[in-house]
């Protein structure tokens, strides 16, 4: 008999909640090299890029939180890729807030960015 919860998942999409949605989209879109996946009115977005999505949702990030992650380098997103030492010069060359250089871990290389409402992103090349 099959478990009643048995079920594929087909997508993920994380939600910040983002203080100017445009500017989120243009960080996004223009520096990160994302698409924009969609737009429902004027308060809610998706951008995507190789199938990993996160939505964008027009609202009031949380000030203490987005500090309290920041102080203790809290992630809220993790995005594994490969060629990390040609994206992090790339990414030095933009006005992109670096909060952990690149460096080596045992597990690999990584780096943290944060957007333009102090989410902190990682993108980690493992061994």
């Amino acid at each position: 008999m099959e478990n009643v919860l048995s079920f594929r998942i087909k997508k993920m999409s994380l939600q910040f909640v983002v203080s100017d949605l445009q500017r989120s989209i243009e960080f996004y879109t223009k520096e990160l090299n994302f698409d924009l996946d969609f737009l429902y009115e004027d308060f809610y977005a998706g951008i995507i890029k190789e199938g990993f999505s996160i939505h964008l949702k027009l609202g009031k990030p949380s000030a203490d939180e987005r500090l309290s992650k920041k102080n203790n380098e809290d992630l809220d997103v993790s995005f594994s890729i490969n060629n990390i030492d040609y994206l992090y010069e790339e990414i030095t060359k933009r006005s992109i807030n670096v909060i952990q250089p690149l460096r080596e871990m045992r597990y690999g290389k990584e780096f943290y960015i944060t957007d333009p409402d102090g989410y902190i992103i990682a993108f980690i090349q493992e061994n």
